[in-house]
């Protein structure tokens, strides 16, 4: 392993710690960097701040578990990965739960969001077909996302992940089960020709 990936490393699991006992924003560097017995030259060489150390910790951590996703797989599958990703939420939540609290520019819900916008980009224009994914569409499900991983993650009695999945899951597939019988019934009501009415003698 490169050694500038164990240092990263290293900052990245005294940031962790840190976090666990103390508030962000009362976190400095010359904390991160004597927590690992590192120099903040080290720190700096590889990144710009504490908000680029929270963001690198996403990027390597859940963009790396992503890479495992396939537009293509089957609806089981896909199930099956939201609930991966979320076990990932979920075993890190003492980190997200803080990270998700940073606020101001740079702050990680930014870059989480930046994140899944451009994901979603391309899951959208697979979904709506000839639609197009335009910025309304895909704000409107990031801010979903967004809003409810947060919700859930900052909850004191966070539930776990299956049962989290499990009504996601169940409100979606029951909604999309209810929109889609109207439609077909408007459309039954479309096609059908109109009942003469009786003849009166």
């Amino acid at each position: 392993m490169a050694d500038s990936i164990i240092t990263k490393q290293a900052l990245a699991a005294s940031l962790k710690d840190l976090m666990r006992e103390v508030p962000f924003e009362k976190i400095n560097v010359a904390q991160i960097c004597e927590r690992c017995g590192m120099n903040r030259k080290s720190f700096y060489y590889h990144f710009r701040d504490k908000f680029d150390l929270v963001n690198w910790i996403f990027d390597t951590e859940f963009i790396a578990l992503a890479t495992q996703d396939s537009a293509s797989e089957s609806a089981v599958v896909r199930w099956a990965f939201v609930e991966q990703v979320c076990q990932y939420f979920y075993n890190n939540r003492h980190f997200y739960r803080k990270a998700f609290q940073i606020t101001g520019q740079n702050s990680f819900s930014e870059h989480f969001t930046e994140y899944i916008g451009l994901t979603l980009r391309d899951r959208l224009s697979h979904i709506l077909g000839d639609d197009p994914a335009d910025a309304f569409a895909i704000d409107f499900y990031t801010d979903a996302i967004l809003c409810a991983i947060k919700r859930w993650l900052l909850d004191k009695h966070c539930m776990p992940p299956e049962e989290f999945v499990s009504r996601i899951k169940r409100l979606v597939e029951s909604g999309a089960r209810i929109i889609y019988q109207g439609l077909e019934s408007e459309k039954e009501g479309r096609d059908s020709p109109p009942q003469s009415s009786p003849q009166t003698p």
